[in-house]
Parts: structure tokens; sequence; C-alpha cells
């Protein structure tokens, strides 16, 4: 006995319920904080959005310069500033960009300790913590992967609806931000 009543796929029409329609599939995530992380051993850059249904919300973006500094100083003040933003602003998950491999073994070490120094600071307070490749925040946020920062940039002032202009560093941030954000609303969708 088949199962429909034609064996012709291009006929293909799946009998369905009245509790089956896309109509009725709700999406529900919950809502949160997400810190978004750009490492950087000269400039890290940050970026918290809020999350629920109705989309994504600006809260916060910024840069913190160490540029001109001792290597250790750079990162006491990296976790300082890090750790004092999750206290005010208390994120429930953090997003940060996954270090790529540099040309120079030195830059890619430093880069590597800011990036271990800031999540350390951002998680201190038991948040979540998930990385992402700069290609798929790319990716996520402009619909391909190999995106110029100015193109980053302005997509992320026009996804979360910004009228003044963003430091690289923090769109970078923002962009990690959202593309965790569409990450976690893609997983829910998945789960329905």
């Amino acid at each position: 006995m088949a199962r429909y009543p034609t064996r012709s796929w291009r006929a293909f029409q799946p009998r369905q319920s009245p509790n089956d329609s896309l109509a009725s599939i709700t999406l529900v995530v919950s809502e949160c904080r997400v810190l978004g992380i750009d490492p950087g051993s000269q400039r890290t850059g940050f970026g918290i959005i809020d999350c629920d249904a109705g989309g994504e919300r600006h809260v916060a973006s910024g840069c913190i310069d160490v540029a001109g500094r001792d290597m250790v100083v750079r990162l006491q003040r990296i976790f300082a500033d890090l750790n004092t933003l999750v206290s005010e602003h208390r994120p429930d998950m953090i997003a940060i960009e996954r270090v790529f491999l540099h040309r120079n073994p030195d830059s890619a070490l430093k880069l590597g300790q800011a990036r271990g120094v800031a999540i350390c600071a951002a998680a201190s307070l038991g948040a979540s913590v998930h990385e992402y490749a700069p290609r798929a925040i790319k990716m996520a946020v402009t619909g391909y992967g190999a995106a110029a920062k100015p193109q980053v940039a302005q997509m992320v002032r026009t996804l979360l609806r910004l009228d003044t202009a963003l430091a690289a560093d923090a769109a970078d941030a923002l962009a990690a931000a959202l593309c965790h954000s569409q990450t976690r609303r893609l997983g829910a969708l998945g789960s329905t």
C-alpha cells in the first residue's frame, strides 16, 4: 500500500494536517544578552546586544585601546576593562572571534594571549563562551565570507538600526554578537 496517492515525484503533494502548516510554527527564543569580542593585542573591540523574539537591539559598544604599552600592561588592562564591562552589563553569552593563523608567529602569539585574557575576563561570571571563525561571522552578517571591514560595519549599522559610525573593532565585535544571535535563532528553529 502506497503512502501517497502517486508515485511520481513531480506530482508530490504531502498530506498535511492542520497543525503541520508553516504558519503554525512559532519560534521561541529566550531573551538574552550577548557580548561580542574582537580580540586584539593593540585594540580589543566589544559590542553588547540584547536578543529576543523581536530581533536584536544595541546596548553598548566600543574599543579598549592599549597600544604603545608593555605587553603585560596591555593584558592587565584588557582583563580589567572587560571584567568591569561584564560586571556592569551581565551578559548571558559571549561570542568571540577565533584566531586565524598569521604569517608572523610573534603576532599570532600576542593575539592569542590577548584572546585568552579576554575569554577569562568575559567568562568570569559564568557566561557561556562561543567561538566563531572570522569568515563565519562575515557570512552571517553580510552573506559573503570575504567581506571587507567597511561592508561588515555597514551591515552591522543596518541590522542594529544605528545612526552613528562605528570603529572597525567595535563593528567586528557587534558582528560576532549578531552571528551568535542568528546561530541561536537557527538552532531554536531546528529544534521545533
